[in-house]
């Protein structure tokens, strides 16, 4: 478990972690968007697809239990402290996320490629630790979100 927070803190150097942050709630938040956004692996294109544009193939319910799961990671950024901005911005990726993947047919590709989950963990962590941004800036990604 150990690597996968250190996985988690991608660009951040673990002694910067202010004790006040709760380290699995981070985890947890990474895990949500990894098992929506990237976890099975489609091998002939080597892409990563998660649950969610699964779900969306379920008319009606799928898109809105998606994201009802995805809110999860807005709740758990907010009660660690992420501004106010920044949760707006998470709020208006899950809505463009569950309008986009409840369109007939096309939902679910969009789903698969729209990857609001993982976005929304690397807003939230860039927003907690405001140094990995500067990493960003050199064109490298400040928090990738591994996959087991």
């Amino acid at each position: 478990m150990g690597d996968e927070i250190a996985a988690a803190f991608d660009g951040i150097d673990p002694a910067d972690v202010p004790e006040s942050v709760d380290r699995a709630a981070l985890e947890r938040m990474r895990t949500v968007a990894m098992v929506l956004d990237e976890s099975v692996e489609i091998p002939v294109i080597e892409y990563r697809i998660g649950v969610d544009p699964l779900l969306s193939m379920l008319p009606g319910v799928g898109d809105a239990l998606s994201a009802g799961i995805s809110l999860y990671i807005v709740v758990e950024a907010a009660r660690l402290g992420v501004s106010f901005t920044t949760l707006l911005g998470m709020l208006a990726r899950i809505s463009a996320d569950a309008v986009g993947g409840s369109i007939p047919v096309v939902g679910p590709v969009f789903d698969a490629v729209f990857k609001a989950n993982k976005w929304n963990v690397e807003a939230a962590i860039d927003d907690l630790f405001p140094h990995s941004s500067d990493e960003a800036d050199t064109g490298r990604d400040a928090v990738e979100i591994p996959v087991e």
